[in-house]
């Protein structure tokens, strides 16, 4: 992924902790540069993608599901990762996750860019990706996605929606960002700067 680097803090030891078919959870022991030693949690979970998918006329699709961790229902963009094929094409799993939870393929697929998810404590990251030329598809949800639901946005209701925080999650806003920032989308904002 190009993200390696210098290591500033070294590993001595590593077990890990909890492990079952969506993440792993190790405990490294570690050395500081200064020589303290201490330990370090760290979840190690499969990339993802997550999936701008627009209409000609600028709509959104997003899906809405429960979230159990949080214990609520919240609006999102479509995204999800191959944790049974880990090393799939990254488009190829992005078009696989829109036909499965939006009910759409796209023609055009572009990769816009990558972001870690939560760096502070997981190596997970995820591609972000630009989905145009939109076609319904029959949904293929999996078992563990009951109860999700799509539905079709046009920007300004997005906008609104990020703004009163009935769209928390931090990877749809921050690939709208991105998308907006490389000139890739239109600025969804309701308000002047």
């Amino acid at each position: 992924m190009g993200h390696e680097q210098q290591a500033e803090i070294a590993m001595l030891s590593s077990r890990v902790v909890y492990e079952n078919r969506w993440m792993r959870v190790r405990e490294d022991e570690i050395l500081r540069q200064d020589g303290s030693k201490g330990i370090y949690g760290v979840v190690e979970k499969t990339d993802f993608v997550a999936i701008v998918a627009v209409e000609d006329n600028g709509d959104l699709h997003l899906v809405e599901q429960y979230r159990y961790p949080v214990g609520g229902r919240f609006w999102e963009l479509p995204q999800g990762a191959w944790e049974n094929a880990p090393d799939a094409e990254t488009a190829d799993v992005a078009r696989g996750e829109l036909r499965e939870e939006a009910g759409l393929e796209a023609g055009e697929m572009i990769h816009a860019g990558y972001l870690f998810e939560c760096y502070g404590y997981s190596n997970q990251g995820c591609h972000i990706f630009l989905a145009r030329q939109l076609t319904p598809a029959p949904r293929q949800l999996d078992h563990e996605e009951q109860g999700l639901v799509t539905r079709r946005f046009s920007a300004a209701e997005v906008a609104a929606m990020i703004e009163s925080g009935a769209i928390r999650d931090a990877t749809t806003v921050a690939a709208l960002g991105l998308l907006m920032l490389k000139g890739l989308l239109p600025s969804i904002g309701t308000r002047a700067a």
